[in-house]
């Protein structure tokens, strides 16, 4: 047990995720000052002054207590975000003194490491100025400084056409899954569980897609993205119905992007692919998330690896020209050598764009909640093979466009996405900068208004049974919101 305790509930988040960072199977309790900590093995408390930080790690070895302090002082310190920032440097360094760590991200906690070059860049800060701020303000690591600054200029170029006043994108969620794989904490339930109630579901869905459409009526609706869950568990008929309610109410005549996340191989059926394939959309992703059968019958992927080959090869056929991969690093029992076959067998299908995710273990996962089932298997990730995904996705032509980050990732890496020119996922990246106001329908989906001052979420309820019976308040909640943000836009 480590215990953290501060003096006021300054930047508790940021100490939390940074210590967890550090001590990622450690159980870690949050205490104020004047409240006692609870047993613990090691206490980390915080006090500040005028000028002054100063933190204080207590261990207990055995009946002996010993202790060592850190301080930082400044004349002035101007402002929250600078306390925080040097309460997180000196937290770091004590941390990495102690654990002998060094964290690929530095003191950076957050999802969306992008964010900080994309902003310094847009303040107009060259490359290497951004680069050094990087380092020596948020200690990131040289590779992990070079990656974010690429991608910043990346998704710069990306989004050069992008009008934020005046444009906005479409997510809408599709909640069913054939299973539940064992890593999974999304808002998904299992096909069989609801099969009686889908129809419900998009009767619920489409009312909404009809009463949100009117109101966004007067901007340019830029990216669509479909996603869930499985979108592809929905039969032809179903798909069918949602595709053409999105097209006869949302004006897609500048859509830059509209994608299927078709999802899981056994849900991928070739009818289900010809339906996409008349509507138009541009881009749908086919995720296998590893390439070795042993791994997929472990995290409870109920197909094969000859199953992948053959939706990929069926969308091929019907003339999908943009198709994006998904795979996870750090499955149970994979280590190098299987995460290099699965890219030698993904690459050798020849996709456009792939998105490679270190694994996050949520309290939600299978694989946290049932901890005692998969002691015995490694959940391995390192730099070596995230540099051998680049490198693996470099020869195919594949450039990195995106990136961000989860809670409680093995190795504390990243997700990044790696594309061929022009094969971009647009919507992955203005979801991950919060430049754009996205209109989110469906169950446990969340609007964001991106607004002068601020960021507002209206958000849907996950329960499925909950959305369908309480779907006229999950539209009024929209329309209030819209309300604000209409005289409050970017």
């Amino acid at each position: 047990m480590i215990a953290i305790q501060f003096q006021k509930r300054d930047f508790e988040y940021d100490v939390y995720n940074l210590v967890k960072s550090f001590y990622p199977e450690e159980e870690i309790a949050l205490s104020d000052d004047d409240s006692p900590a609870a047993e613990y093995d090691e206490k980390i408390s915080l006090f500040y002054g005028k000028n002054k930080i100063s933190i204080r790690i207590e261990r207990v070895s055995g009946e002996r207590k010993r202790q060592e302090e850190g301080v930082w002082l400044t004349e002035e310190m101007h402002g929250r975000k600078e306390r925080k920032n040097q309460t997180k440097i000196l937290l770091y360094h004590m941390l990495q003194k102690r654990t002998g760590q060094e964290l690929p991200w530095g003191t950076l906690t957050g999802v969306r490491p992008t964010k900080i070059p994309m902003a310094l860049i847009d303040a107009g800060h060259s490359n290497v100025e951004t680069a050094k701020i990087m380092r020596e303000q948020y200690l990131v690591s040289r590779e992990k400084t070079a990656l974010a600054v690429s991608i910043a200029n990346r998704e710069r170029h990306i989004l050069e056409d992008i009008d934020y006043k005046n444009g906005y994108s479409l997510y809408i969620g599709i909640p069913f899954c054939p299973t539940i794989c064992a890593y999974c904490s999304f808002s998904s339930s299992p096909l069989k569980v609801w099969k009686n109630k889908v129809d419900d579901y998009l009767d619920a869905l489409c009312h909404e897609i009809r009463e949100t459409a009117s109101m966004w009526a007067g901007q340019v609706l830029d990216t669509i993205y479909i996603g869930g869950g499985t979108p592809t568990t929905l039969e032809p008929h179903q798909l069918e119905r949602l595709l053409s309610e999105v097209e006869k109410c949302f004006d897609i005549s500048h859509i830059k992007e509209y994608t299927v996340e078709a999802g899981r191989p056994d849900s991928i059926t070739w009818e289900k692919l010809a339906v996409i394939r008349k509507h138009p959309v541009t881009r749908i992703s086919i995720n296998p998330q590893t390439m070795n059968q042993k791994t997929l019958d472990i995290i409870g992927r109920r197909h094969t690896v000859e199953d992948i080959r053959k939706a990929f090869a069926d969308a091929r056929e019907l003339g999908f020209d943009n198709i994006n991969m998904d795979l996870i690093v750090g499955l149970p029992g994979e280590g190098i050598e299987e995460v290099e076959h699965t890219m030698q067998e993904v690459l050798s299908l020849d996709p456009d764009s792939i998105t490679v995710h270190s694994l996050a273990i949520k309290r939600a996962a299978r694989l946290n909640l049932f901890k005692d089932e998969y002691k015995e298997m490694t959940f391995t990730n390192n730099q070596r093979i995230m540099e051998m995904t680049e490198q693996y996705a470099a020869k195919a032509g594949m450039f990195p466009y995106y990136l961000y980050r989860q809670k409680n990732m093995k190795g504390n890496f990243e997700n990044v996405g790696y594309a061929k020119p022009e094969k971009e996922g647009i919507y992955n990246i203005l979801i991950m900068e919060e430049k754009q106001s996205i209109l989110a329908l469906g169950a446990g989906a969340s609007t964001k208004f991106v607004m002068n001052d601020r960021i507002e979420r209206a958000e849907n309820v996950k329960d499925i049974k909950n959305y369908i019976e309480r779907i006229d308040e999950m539209i009024e909640r929209k329309k209030q919101g819209y309300c604000d943000y209409e005289k409050n836009r970017v």
